[in-house]
């Protein structure tokens, strides 16, 4: 049992790291951010110019989120969806390596600026 709630605590840690690699948002734009992520997905999913590499791991992302699992129980306040987020965030930054950068504003249904904080200083560039 110990080594369970070492493997947790640390699974927790890599999450709270991750996060802090994230780009900064509001509040706001963050209680937005996993239902924009989710029709993202979708979009992404089915859309022919995206390849399947990058299918695969906003597939993966998706699940993710609607896994009933999680390394960090939802129900504890700010953290809790944490480990969604970051997977999601992955994902996506890994996806816009091998897809144009329109084909991912075309899916995202958010504010285009979270958008480009997200994929960071690639946007900025094109």
């Amino acid at each position: 049992m110990l080594i369970g709630v070492g493997v947790l605590l640390a699974s927790w840690a890599l999450m709270v790291v991750l996060a802090a690699r994230l780009p900064e948002g509001t509040l706001k734009e963050l209680a937005n951010f996993l239902p924009d992520c989710a029709t993202t997905v979708r979009r992404l999913r089915r859309d022919p110019r995206v390849p399947r590499r990058a299918k695969l791991a906003v597939g993966f992302a998706g699940l993710w989120v609607l896994s009933p699992i999680d390394l960090i129980p939802e129900f504890l306040p700010v953290i809790g969806p944490l480990d969604d987020v970051v997977v999601v965030a992955l994902a996506l930054r890994y996806a816009a390596r091998q897809v144009p950068p329109d084909v991912l504003f075309e899916a995202w249904p958010g504010q285009r600026s979270m958008m480009e904080r997200l994929l960071g200083q690639r946007t900025a560039a094109d």
